[in-house]
């Protein structure tokens, strides 16, 4: 503890270490509401990128070539 100065007594210095506490996490609080935040931002761009390739992966296997290609396979196996 720092020494006393001007007449601050034990009290008062433990009241400012405990105000420079309760900022310090404060900040803290706020350090991780960002974080929070940036991570679900990166969450909800996740998911749009996963949605969007399982939507192009729908849609290739719904194409005229996938389905003609599998037709063709059906019937070279079943000759």
């Amino acid at each position: 503890m720092p020494p006393k100065q001007n007449g601050e007594t034990e009290h008062d210095l433990q009241d400012a270490d405990f105000a420079k506490a309760f900022q310090e996490l404060n900040r803290g609080e706020q350090t991780a509401t960002a974080l929070e935040n940036h991570l679900a931002a990166l969450e909800a761009k996740i998911d749009e990128l996963l949605a969007a390739t399982g939507q192009q992966d729908q849609s290739d296997s719904t194409s005229p070539e996938a389905t003609s290609s599998s037709q063709n396979q059906s019937n070279q196996s079943g000759q």
